[in-house]
């Protein structure tokens, strides 16, 4: 992911800050909650193509018959 797709944003602060990957995002979310006492939240705007496929095949979660059973991602 060569661009910025991550937003982190604090609900009770300026905090706003983009990433370009999840982990780095993650920590940043972490360090300003765990710093400020703030609840931060945050806007995925594009994940890779296999994470997207992950999803897609996993269905919604908790709900029966939403997933690919024949998703190689499967281990029945």
């Amino acid at each position: 992911m060569g661009e910025e797709n991550v937003v982190v944003e604090c609900r009770k602060c300026e905090f706003l800050e983009s990433y370009a990957n999840l982990g780095r995002a993650r920590v940043a979310l972490n360090d300003h909650e765990v710093g400020t006492g703030h609840d931060v939240d945050w806007q995925i705007n594009h994940v890779a193509d296999g994470v997207e496929r992950a999803g897609a095949d996993a269905g919604i979660c908790g709900t029966t018959n939403c997933e690919n059973p024949d998703s190689a991602l499967f281990d029945w």
